[in-house]
């Protein structure tokens, strides 16, 4: 009886262990993750960059612009 035991505990402990293959090799994660952020940050200074002129809008209050005459040339 106690060999039947045995051979059961064993089959029990038995298990098949599959490893998972990651994505990204991680030697090169934090390589891909730099070049990914580098990306992203030049393609929004280049959408900041391109954009037309700021519509004028009326000043803050209390602030006085200084006149500047157009009609005089140097």
């Amino acid at each position: 009886m106690s060999s039947k035991s045995k051979r059961n505990k064993k089959r029990q402990t038995k298990q098949v262990v599959t490893e998972k293959k990651p994505l990204i090799n991680p030697k090169y994660k934090n390589t891909f993750w730099t070049i990914v952020v580098l990306i992203v940050l030049i393609i929004f200074f280049i959408v900041n960059n391109t954009k037309t002129e700021p519509e004028e809008g009326p000043y803050p209050p209390g602030y006085h612009p200084s006149v500047v005459d157009t009609n005089s040339v140097n």
